[in-house]
């Protein structure tokens, strides 16, 4: 795993954590409302790690094709074709 990739997951967390520590601050308040989309945004930075990045790049440019330009990428990166041997 890459330092980046850490980087990510990290913020994931980070955000995961805030968002119920706010949650238990504010007890049963209107307020805990708020903090739920942090904690949904949180879980798939923490569980996916910088694939988050590359798949709001992706779709920021407006890319067809997003699932197979991310998993093109993952190939590339460990360097195996897709039937999952190296080259």
């Amino acid at each position: 795993m890459t330092r980046r990739d850490l980087q990510w997951k990290a913020g994931g967390f980070a955000l995961l954590s805030l968002s119920c520590g706010m949650y238990i601050a504010v007890g049963h308040s209107p307020l805990m409302i708020l903090f739920f989309p942090l904690a949904l945004l949180g879980l798939p930075l923490m569980i996916h790690g910088k694939r988050v990045g590359q798949l709001l790049r992706a779709e920021r440019r407006g890319h067809s094709r997003t699932a197979v330009v991310v998993h093109d990428a993952h190939l590339r990166g460990r360097q195996q074709n897709s039937d999952g041997f190296g080259r």
